[in-house]
């Protein structure tokens, strides 16, 4: 067990953090309002900064300024993709191929796995997982017309799960509230 003995969550390090409830995942879509929607997120929460749509140098310097404006907030970051690997972050986000393959700065740091499936949730308990993101719950704007998995399916499925399980897909206040779940993380829902 790793002791913290700084104050507040600024300097604290992730291994000293809980995996975050709630998460703002971002994209192309929410770009523009990042600053307003991390503003309002509460203390411990976390941005998954995906931001796939930008070319490598300016995404890195997306990521700086986000980087900086979460640390005043108390809002971990949590990288996504290999490129960011390296950088000042709290954690990965990513399918369990791309977190057998992070080496983050410290063992303890976030290691957030996606899933839509009893396997690929036995997939990233072994990639060494420390949260599962489980999808899609409800229709989402993301995948249009993708199937989904429905909050029954869903909470059968996270009931499975030994690692903590953050909903995902179509999620809102209201939908997060009704499922017994660590977590939830939106892109819409949250920005």
């Amino acid at each position: 067990m790793v002791r913290c003995y700084t104050r507040g969550m600024r300097n604290c390090h992730p291994a000293c953090r809980p995996v975050p409830r709630t998460l703002l995942l971002s994209d192309a879509r929410n770009d523009e309002r990042l600053e307003s929607a991390i503003s309002r997120l509460p203390r411990g929460s976390a941005l998954v900064f995906r931001h796939y749509h930008l070319p490598p140098a300016r995404r890195r310097a997306r990521f700086e300024v986000l980087r900086r404006l979460c640390a005043r907030r108390g809002v971990q970051i949590i990288t996504a993709g290999d490129e960011a690997r390296g950088w000042r972050a709290d954690g990965h986000y990513g399918a369990t191929h791309s977190l057998r393959r992070t080496r983050l700065g410290h063992p303890m740091s976030h290691r957030l796995a996606t899933a839509h499936s009893l396997a690929e949730i036995g997939a990233a308990v072994r990639a060494g997982a420390t949260a599962i993101l489980l999808s899609p719950v409800f229709p989402t704007r993301s995948h249009p017309g993708a199937p989904v998995l429905g909050p029954v399916r869903f909470l059968l499925m996270a009931a499975r799960s030994p690692l903590p399980v953050i909903a995902l897909g179509g999620m809102t206040r209201r939908r997060a509230a009704r499922l017994p779940v660590w977590g939830w993380a939106a892109i819409d829902g949250l920005a």
